[in-house]
């Protein structure tokens, strides 16, 4: 196929934190040393943020190296928190206020960070990066990664635009762009399509152990203005009810930023056993909890979304450089999960990437050299910190992970003024974890009320999510034969419930059954093709759309 070529000296696959940062320090280093680079940023959202979604208590750390002066520059990193509160959720009814003494330190410090909007975030840095001089496309898919002939990556391919759903061309139809690159950085976010494939290649996770993922599902709530339980900056986080009813972990907050404005969610994580587990569900009861329902009682839900996060920590991450690029960010998985903050991580693997980056084009290497620059950085130290957290939580539960956790932190840390010496590894894949039906007991969701809690479709509309109904399917079904015996059988077809926008459905159709994938539904959280039991739903970019995102 003929297709238009385009020249760049670096192309980022990714405008979230991690790539944008990455684009912004390029070209401050470019323009520091007089050596001319051109960098692109491809974005598969139609507008840039529109796919960011984080909780998000910000700490300024990687964004204060990047622009010291980001104050005056007018980035919307506004309300600094104010109260920090951790709650133990023993039952629908009542909690336990964890003291400060018993709160990790990895938790403390809350009142120096912000609550951010992510994806306010992400467009304030897409306008720096382009005064700079980057060029950011939004509403452009990489689709392929284009190799050349000795292995190495020289760039991407972005999706074919204007093919039906049979895969034949529409009057509309334009060939992806060939984006040819010296070096090129994969940003995509937790459980990137191209980042799977490169750490498959790559064999770039042979040091390493399974990666762990969460479900991450939030609402934005106005309350009205002037009403008295608006306090700007209060910061609630909570564990326990209701993921304790079936021995599952995870986490949930509640946090007050801009305007009068809400932001409520709960993190699942994903190496849960019971099948009939719904996250989407588990959400709408946590609403209902006194302490949350306290704040959205008459306020107006006016947004929703999902995002799986990367939170193996550092026994997960693989080998982040390979021949003619790197994987950044959450694509290779460097989120602090004891810190519940992924964002600044990010960024600053992003600006390793920029400096590995621009050290490689200056002196004509074909792999930049980033794996010495992480190990000396505070990414790593803090990451090395706490490795163990995730691995005590998946082994162990909230409460005696959550206790060793503690210790490790508080503790031991505190005392030698050294990591400690032990290392706690959960080596199985969340998507191994399911038990079968016969060893769970059903869970009883009660019915949503409308008010606090709600159903799948009428969150979905306020996702904003659109997608051209006539394309190729996104959702790659391997067999479906497997989804309708294996499956069904097993765990009642479970990707009708870890998915939290109806994208699977299992149907019948003239008295045979049949999985309906209702792709133009998706929100590109990754969940499938992370939870499928037999890896049977692999997750490609659509053409365009996917979810609108103003405030995530």
């Amino acid at each position: 196929m003929e297709r238009e070529s385009m020249d760049f000296d670096v192309v980022i696959v990714g405008a979230g934190p991690a790539g944008l940062s990455a684009a912004c320090r390029l070209a401050q280093l470019s323009q520091e040393r007089e050596q001319e680079v051109s960098i692109c940023v491809v974005e598969k959202a139609p507008e840039i943020g529109a796919h960011s979604l984080s909780g998000a208590v910000f700490e300024t750390r990687a964004l204060d190296e990047l622009f010291p002066s980001w104050r005056q520059q007018g980035a919307p990193v506004t309300t600094q928190v104010s109260q920090d509160k951790l709650l133990y959720l023993t039952s629908a009814e009542r909690h336990i206020k964890v003291p400060e003494f018993l709160t990790p330190l990895a938790l403390r410090n809350n009142h120096e960070q912000y609550i951010v909007s992510l994806s306010q975030l992400c467009r304030w840095l897409a306008k720096q990066a382009e005064a700079l001089g980057v060029e950011v496309f939004a509403g452009f898919p990489a689709r392929e990664i284009y190799f050349d002939s000795n292995g190495s990556v020289c760039g991407i391919i972005t999706a074919d635009m204007g093919l039906d759903k049979h895969g034949d061309k529409k009057g509309n139809f334009q060939p992806g762009v060939q984006l040819n690159a010296k070096q090129t950085l994969f940003a995509e976010g937790a459980r990137g399509h191209l980042g799977k494939q490169l750490i498959a290649k790559y064999n770039l996770d042979a040091d390493c152990h399974a990666q762990h993922y969460a479900l991450g599902i939030k609402e934005i709530w106005q309350l009205p203005k002037g009403d008295a339980r608006f306090e700007p900056g209060l910061v609630l986080h909570a564990t326990g009810w209701p993921l304790t009813e079936s021995a599952t972990t995870g986490g949930s907050f509640l946090y007050h930023f801009d305007d009068h404005l809400v932001a409520v969610g709960l993190i699942t994580d994903l190496n849960y056993s019971n099948p009939y587990l719904s996250p989407f569900d588990e959400f709408q009861r946590l609403k209902h909890h006194p302490q949350f329902s306290r704040y959205l009682q008459g306020a107006e839900r006016i947004e929703y979304g999902a995002r799986a996060l990367a939170k193996g920590g550092l026994f997960s991450l693989p080998k982040q450089q390979f021949p003619g690029g790197l994987l950044i960010g959450c694509d290779a998985g460097t989120l602090n999960a004891a810190k519940i903050k992924g964002c600044h991580c990010a960024m600053k693997s992003g600006l390793l990437a920029a400096e590995a980056t621009f050290n490689a084009l200056l002196n004509s290497k074909p792999e930049a050299n980033y794996h010495p620059l992480f190990i000396n950085s505070w990414l790593y130290q803090e990451l090395a910190q706490h490795r163990n957290f995730s691995g005590a939580i998946h082994q162990y539960g909230s409460v005696l992970g959550g206790a060793i956790s503690l210790f490790e932190q508080n503790v031991w840390q505190r005392l030698t003024r050294t990591q400690s010496r032990w290392n706690i590894i959960n080596s199985q894949p969340d998507y191994a974890a399911l038990h079968e039906l016969s060893r769970c007991t059903p869970i009883d969701y009660p019915k949503p009320d409308g008010v606090l809690s709600f159903d799948k479709a009428s969150s979905l509309y306020l996702s904003g999510t659109f997608h051209e109904e006539n394309q190729p399917c996104h959702l790659q079904v391997a067999n479906q034969r497997i989804a309708l015996t294996h499956h069904m059988t097993m765990f009642n077809e479970p990707s009708q419930r870890y998915c939290p926008a109806g994208v699977y459905e299992v149907i019948e159709v003239d008295g045979q059954r049949k999985l309906q994938i209702n792709a133009p539904n998706c929100l590109h959280c990754k969940a499938c093709d992370i939870k499928d039991p037999s890896q049977n739903i692999t997750w490609l970019p659509p053409e365009g759309g996917g979810p609108n995102y103003s405030s995530m």
